[in-house]
């Protein structure tokens, strides 16, 4: 198969979406690998270390999409990256379509195939492409909110572990999932009060039984948010309906109640945000304000760090990869129903349930396409 990775072209994205070793192990299963020149650059990895390891360097994103089967990226195409799709095409990246219903239309109309990182699930409903970037986005989002919780960035003046004779900031978080519990690790361990909202008794139990003494668990009911967050210092969204919009659990009434100068950072932003006066920001543009409360909504955090990223991300998706070029994507997700659930579109039907109902579009089983 010719598998084709074009550079990332969304704003301060420096993720690639296969390094080298991926790159051999594709080549020695008998695939021809096209990697857009300087793809690799923001990540570390040279266009010589791709050749060095049986890669071809293709001059520019056009070649690239124009001469592969199956393109494999970090993110979603954007809209100048539309014209290249095409029908028979695979592509292999996280979308998170239900965010977007003009991304969602475009690739109904190229008739493309897509597999989204993202709804890729196993058995045990753990999301294996996801996790990686979750655990990055986790732990990222109390570094930067401890960032802008400083007097020069327009927060509160708040340093997250306090000193002695001084309380800790508190730092309350929606969500304990991955993206939730790297966070409560990161706050946890620079000293923070944390408390952690969930609806799940089980997963609540969970980290009463590996959190340390300074994370508390709540469960999550609107009034419980409106109190947490009334004197909450740092708030970080962490909500996830893998494959839908997320919930909006903080109103813009609520901003009111809380207090001037609190950050706000929405890890769910690529599923639409968590909170109702969000909107996707970018690292060179990150924050803004509403009602005295800084927003935070980079919506590819991960890209900030993208060498730690790159790494964490291709450990997951080269095993996925590979299973989708050795067999060709039928066959693939024939074979494996956990990566049956990643495919949201093709041909110009929408294949996953959370999609379809995100914008009143008729969902079709995706097992009759793999027939």
């Amino acid at each position: 198969m010719k598998i084709g990775v074009p550079k990332e072209i969304k704003t301060n994205e420096n993720r690639i979406a296969l390094v080298p070793a991926g790159a051999e192990a594709l080549v020695a299963a008998g695939h021809r690998v096209l990697i857009e020149q300087g793809a690799g650059l923001g990540s570390g990895f040279s266009d010589d270390a791709y050749t060095a390891v049986g890669a071809t360097i293709a001059p520019d994103a056009p070649c690239v999409w124009r001469e592969s089967e199956m393109i494999m990226k970090v993110k979603e195409p954007i809209e100048t990256e539309w014209k290249h799709m095409r029908r028979g095409q695979l592509i292999f990246t996280y979308f998170h379509f239900a965010a977007d219903e003009k991304l969602t239309r475009a690739h109904l109309e190229s008739g493309a195939t897509c597999v989204a990182y993202e709804t890729v699930e196993l058995p045990t409903r753990e999301l294996p492409l996801l996790t990686p970037m979750s655990e990055v986005a986790g732990r990222m989002a109390v570094q930067e909110g401890a960032k802008y919780l400083e007097k020069l960035y327009g927060g509160r003046g708040v340093l997250l572990g306090g000193v002695p004779g001084v309380p800790p900031a508190k730092v309350v978080i929606l969500g304990g999932g991955i993206v939730g519990i790297n966070a409560a690790k990161m706050a946890a361990g620079m000293g923070a009060k944390v408390t952690i909202l969930d609806l799940s008794l089980e997963r609540l139990r969970y980290l009463s039984d590996v959190m340390p003494p300074n994370v508390f668990l709540i469960y999550s009911n609107r009034q419980n948010i409106l109190e947490e967050i009334s004197n909450a210092d740092l708030v970080v969204g962490a909500v996830l309906i893998p494959g839908a919009k997320a919930p909006k659990l903080i109103r813009r009434e609520d901003l009111r109640t809380m207090q001037p100068g609190c950050v706000i950072v929405d890890v769910a932003i690529d599923q639409g945000g968590c909170v109702e006066t969000i909107k996707a920001t970018t690292h060179e543009n990150p924050t803004y304000v509403v009602d005295g409360v800084i927003h935070y909504g980079v919506a590819n955090m991960p890209g900030g760090v993208p060498r730690t990223s790159t790494l964490a991300l291709t450990n997951a998706t080269l095993p996925y990869g590979l299973q989708l070029a050795n067999k060709g994507w039928k066959q693939a997700l024939r074979d494996n129903p956990a990566l049956l659930k990643g495919l949201n579109v093709t041909e110009g039907h929408v294949t996953y349930p959370g999609v379809a109902e995100a914008f009143g579009l008729k969902y079709e089983d995706p097992k009759q396409f793999v027939a």
